[in-house]
């Protein structure tokens, strides 16, 4: 099997940058600069997220390259650090966004209706306005929007345990406060 003059290049590139070799690692990132910049839009789908990631990548891709111990690895290294680097601005993002704000707004009678569950919408709608923001969150994704436990955890930026540890405690609360006005 024969590696292709490109990969070999590459590898020895890489093998200079890591001896210090600063024209090598310019070309380094002269050529893998763009394909980590597409990488980047196609994991933000924003072209100037995907520059700012790709640069912060190469941040990490300098102060790193010493410790690669194969030089074979640095596309897929080089990948990963700047898919890190996305998820972290998309993190940002729905934060900055204020996700759980928006997912709690107040949900109309036809959200809660039920046919023949008898349950009053207004003491459901009081008793969740009062469960922890994250609790509200969680059931508002869950149970009004109908998004899996996994898409909730996409969604708010936790894991699947801890949505559903919130879930579990959200319906705790809501059964007592339901049950205790009775």
């Amino acid at each position: 099997m024969s590696r292709s003059s490109a990969r070999i290049l590459d590898e020895y590139l890489v093998a200079s940058a890591k001896a210090g070799d600063r024209r090598s690692f310019q070309l380094l990132a002269r050529r893998w600069h763009r394909k980590l910049v597409a990488h980047a839009w196609r994991l933000t789908g924003d072209p100037d997220a995907a520059r700012d990631a790709a640069q912060e990548g190469w941040i990490e891709i300098v102060r790193g390259i010493g410790r690669l111990q194969d030089e074979r690895a640095f596309p897929s290294w080089a990948y990963r650090i700047v898919s890190r680097r996305c998820a972290r601005q998309i993190g940002a993002a729905v934060r900055r966004r204020e996700l759980a704000q928006t997912a709690v707004a107040e949900p109309t009678a036809e959200h809660w209706e039920e046919p023949g569950a008898g349950l009053d919408h207004d003491r459901l709608r009081a008793a969740v306005r009062v469960l922890p923001q994250e609790q509200r969150a969680a059931v508002a994704l869950f149970h009004l929007e109908e998004m899996s436990v996994a898409e909730v955890a996409v969604a708010l930026n936790v894991p699947v345990g801890t949505v559903k540890t919130r879930l579990m405690h959200a319906r705790r609360k809501l059964r007592a406060a339901l049950e205790g006005e009775e």
